[in-house]
C-alpha cells in the first residue's frame, strides 16, 4: 500500500491529522475573536461619525472628493471651497487630488464607507508595526492581541478624529512605519515615505532622518519616488501644479486656518496662544522650533544608531521604533499647524515605550500616555479661559489647552533620552527583555 492510504494507515496518523484540524479550528477561532474585539471597539466610533449630520460628516474626505471633481472638470484646483458651512479649500499637492479621483466615481455614502474601511486597515497595519514585539510574544494568541491593541488605539482622541474628519493621517503613519520599521521590506526601502511626501509635504522630515542616520539608499528611493510623483502631477495638471508650488504653498498659513486655535498643538500654536501677533511671537516660535529640531533629530539619530548596534530583538525594535516616533512627532510640532488628529503618532510612542511588555516601568509610561490621549483634554482647558474665571484658572486652562502639544514634546525627550539610555548597548540599565549572562555561568 502506497501514497495517502499508507500514511493514513500508519499508527498515530489519524490522531496527528485530528490535532492539525483542531489546531486550524482553534487558530480560526482566535482570529475571529481578535476581529470581533476590534470591530466591537470600532463600531461605536464609526457609527457615531457616519451617523452625524451630513455637513459635519467626514468633511476632509469631501475636500479630497471635490479636488478629484475639479481634476475631472478641468477646474482650478486651488480656487474652490467646499459647501457651507465648512467652506474648506484644497491644500494638498495636485497628485493627491488625482489619487482622489476614484472616490468621486462612488456615491457619497459608498465613498464614506470605503474610506472608513481603509482607515481601519491603516490602523491595523500601524498597530502591527508599533506593537510588533508585544504581539509576537503572545504566540498563538497574536491575532487576539492585535485585535485588543487595535481596539485600545482606536479610542485615542487623535485616532477618533481621523474617523470624524475622514483624514489621511493614519495612511501616512502606516506608510512611514512600514517603510522605516520593516526588517526586510518587499519594496525598495524609502518608496513609501517618498509617496507620503508627494501626497502631503509634512512627512518630508523623514528625508532628513534618512540623511542623518546614513540610510542613503532609503533617502535616494524617497527622493526619486517623491520627484516622480510630483513630476507626474505636473504632467497631469501643469496649471494646478504651478499654482500650488508657486502660489498656494506659500499661502499655507492663510489657507489652513487660525494658528492660535485649540486644535493646533504645534509649537507655533502654543506660542500663538501665549503672545499676541507680532515679531516677538514669530521670533520665539522660530527659536523654539530650531531648538526642538536640533535636539529631536539628534536623539532620533542616536536611537537609530543604537538600534543598528544591537542584534535583532525587542531592544533593537524598540529603539528603531523610538527613533521613527521622534521624527513623526517632529513632523507635527514643527509644522506651522499640527492639528490634534495629526498626533496619531502617539500610537508609535506607546508601542516604543511598551516594547514587549516585560519592563514594568516602560509599561507604566506607555499606559500613562495612552490614558492621557483617550480624552479631549485640550478642549477641557478651553472651557477654563474667559473673563469669568480667575487668573489662576485661566493660567491652568491655558496649560491644559496645550497639553497634547506639551505631551508630544515630552515624549520626544523621554524616547530620546530615558528610553535610549535604558536600552542602548553598554547602558547601565539594560532592557529586561534581553537575558543577561553573568561571569562564570558558562561552565562546561
Amino acid at each position: 500500500m502506497d501514497g495517502p492510504e499508507a500514511r493514513r494507515a500508519l499508527p498515530g496518523a489519524g490522531f496527528s491529522h485530528a490535532l492539525t484540524r483542531r489546531g486550524t479550528w482553534v487558530r480560526g477561532l482566535i482570529i475571529f475573536a481578535g476581529t470581533a474585539v476590534a470591530a466591537a471597539a470600532l463600531a461605536p466610533i464609526v457609527t457615531r461619525w457616519l451617523g452625524n449630520e451630513p455637513d459635519q460628516r467626514l468633511v476632509d474626505l469631501e475636500v479630497y472628493r471635490e479636488g478629484g471633481r475639479a481634476v475631472l472638470r478641468g477646474a482650478p484646483l486651488y480656487d474652490f471651497l467646499t459647501q457651507p458651512p465648512q467652506l474648506l479649500p484644497f491644500t494638498y499637492p495636485p497628485i493627491a487630488a488625482a489619487l482622489a479621483v476614484p472616490f468621486t466615481l462612488l456615491p457619497w455614502r459608498a465613498a464614506q464607507l470605503v474610506w472608513t474601511g481603509l482607515i481601519c486597515v491603516a490602523l491595523a497595519i500601524s498597530v502591527r508595526y508599533a506593537f510588533r514585539d508585544l504581539i509576537r510574544r503572545t504566540g498563538r494568541w497574536a491575532p487576539l492581541a492585535t485585535g485588543a491593541l487595535v481596539a485600545a488605539m482606536a479610542w485615542l482622541d487623535p485616532v477618533r478624529d481621523q474617523f470624524r474628519f475622514g483624514q489621511v493621517g493614519l495612511f501616512l503613519l502606516a506608510m512611514c512605519l512600514a517603510d522605516c520599521c520593516a526588517r526586510e521590506p518587499r519594496w525598495p526601502r524609502g518608496v513609501l515615505v517618498g509617496l507620503a511626501v508627494a501626497i502631503k509635504l509634512v512627512p518630508g522630515v523623514f528625508l532628513i532622518y534618512f540623511l542623518l542616520t546614513g540610510r542613503r539608499d532609503a533617502l535616494v528611493n524617497s527622493l526619486l519616488t517623491a520627484a516622480a510623483a510630483t513630476l507626474g502631477g505636473f504632467a497631469l495638471l501643469p496649471s494646478d501644479s504651478s499654482d500650488y508650488w508657486f502660489g498656494a504653498l506659500l499661502q499655507g498659513g492663510d489657507r489652513t486656518g487660525a494658528v492660535d486655535g485649540t486644535t493646533n498643538q504645534a509649537i507655533q500654536g502654543i506660542v500663538a496662544r501665549m503672545l499676541p501677533e507680532g515679531p516677538a511671537r514669530t521670533l520665539l516660535w522660530l527659536v523654539l522650533a530650531l531648538a526642538v529640531a536640533c535636539l529631536g533629530f539628534r536623539w532620533a539619530r542616536r536611537a537609530a544608531w543604537a538600534a543598528d548596534r544591537l542584534p535583532d530583538g525587542p531592544g533593537s525594535s524598540s529603539l528603531l521604533l523610538a527613533s521613527v516616533a521622534i521624527v513623526g512627532l517632529l513632523s507635527v510640532v514643527l509644522s506651522p499647524v499640527g492639528w490634534i488628529h495629526h498626533l496619531v503618532w502617539m500610537i508609535a510612542v506607546v508601542g516604543a515605550l511598551a516594547g514587549d511588555g516585560r519592563d514594568t516601568r516602560r509599561c507604566l509610561f506607555a499606559g500613562a500616555v495612552w490614558l492621557l490621549f483617550l480624552f479631549p483634554v485640550p478642549w477641557w482647558g478651553r472651557g477654563l479661559i474667559g473673563p469669568e474665571h480667575s487668573t489662576l484658572a485661566v493660567f491652568a486652562g491655558q496649560v491644559v489647552r496645550d497639553l497634547f502639544g506639551l505631551a508630544a514634546l515630552a515624549s520626544i525627550v523621554v524616547l530620546g533620552t530615558w528610553l535610549v539610555n535604558r536600552l542602548e548597548p553598554g547602558a547601565a540599565r539594560a532592557d529586561p527583555s534581553r537575558p543577561e549572562v553573568g561571569v562564570g555561568t558558562l561552565s562546561p
